[in-house]
């Protein structure tokens, strides 16, 4: 039996828990900064609780950070220093020194870590990355994307502190702009606009991003915490041959259009969760001894591409990355 370290037991640590306990061989011990909060969620999840940062990492193979960004790198760099493999919650720090002060970490480490950056575990931002990826579209030219919904809280309002959270650019718009770069390449330039960065308060934040990209294809990025709706997310693939449509308020299907022919494909399974594919793919590499699927450097370069877009919405002006 291996044992793994879940820390920060909030929000996501609840889906992180119910994947880990499901994996054949994987104990899970978990530790909260919060007394209370460490006893009740090992309670409710049923795993072995711990009472300090040095138990828990003294008896695990890899450690599973789920805590506010903030403090990312100290807890990362900890653990990488003792050889434990790290997934690293996204975005995996709030600015571009301890980004790359975690990537050396990685490397100068016997373990690695792996941002969960999950949005490309799911099942239908994964299938339109292999759909661009086989040509089914002709040269990309425009895509679209929307995240949003309601202002998230956390423990003790974290999310809603600019300060601590960076708000829709850098805590929920990161997803995008990591899925854009994968599928399409580098990030040349960006141009933002965005309400609550400008009004100090992440509680009512709204922001739009134009990205150019090196092939010349051009991304526009909208992310809000103002939707009382209800989340949803959406994208559009604009290119030199078709269309690729996907939108969770209409149906979970892709829609590929050509001039030939229209198709309807479906990658979702409510049985395949992304957060289980994220952690199994994690597990894999440590198995395998490959590099994981989502990279140190995939991180650093999403939380660029945010800070970049940060910088424009305070200026005003175009940032080159």
């Amino acid at each position: 039996m291996r044992r793994v370290g879940l820390i920060g037991l909030g929000g996501i640590a609840r889906a992180h828990a119910r994947h880990w306990k499901g994996i054949p061989g994987i104990e899970l011990v978990g530790y909260d900064r919060s007394p209370e909060r460490t006893t009740e969620f090992c309670q409710q999840w049923e795993i072995t609780p711990c009472d300090s940062l040095e138990q828990l990492m003294d008896q695990v193979f890899a450690v599973d950070i789920c805590t506010p960004t903030d403090s990312h790198r100290a807890l990362a760099e900890e653990a990488l220093g003792r050889g434990l493999y790290v997934l690293l919650e996204k975005p995996i720090a709030p600015n571009l020194e301890d980004c790359e002060a975690l990537v050396e970490a990685s490397r100068a480490s016997s373990a690695w870590m792996m941002p969960a950056q999950v949005v490309r575990f799911f099942a239908d931002y994964a299938a339109a990355h292999r759909l661009v990826q086989q040509g089914a579209v002709g040269r990309p030219a425009a895509i679209r994307t929307h995240r949003g919904g309601p202002a998230p809280v956390g423990a003790g309002g974290w999310f809603r502190d600019m300060k601590k959270s960076g708000g829709v650019l850098l805590d929920l718009a990161v997803h995008d702009f990591d899925w854009i770069r994968w599928t399409f390449g580098p990030v040349r330039r960006v141009i933002s606009r965005s309400y609550g960065l400008n009004q100090d308060g992440a509680d009512r934040d709204v922001a739009l991003t134009t990205l150019e990209l090196d092939s010349g294809a051009v991304a526009h990025v909208s992310a809000t915490w103002m939707d009382p709706a209800g989340f949803r997310t959406h994208f559009e693939v604009c290119g030199s041959e078709g269309m690729l449509e996907f939108d969770t308020r209409k149906s979970f299907s892709i829609k590929t259009s050509t001039e030939q022919r229209q198709q309807t494909e479906s990658g979702h399974d409510p049985m395949d969760d992304p957060y289980r594919k994220e952690i199994e793919g994690f597990l894999d590499a440590i198995d395998h001894g490959t590099p994981p699927p989502v990279t140190p450097e995939d991180g650093l370069e999403a939380v660029r591409i945010a800070v970049a877009a940060m910088g424009s919405a305070r200026s005003g002006a175009a940032v080159a990355l």
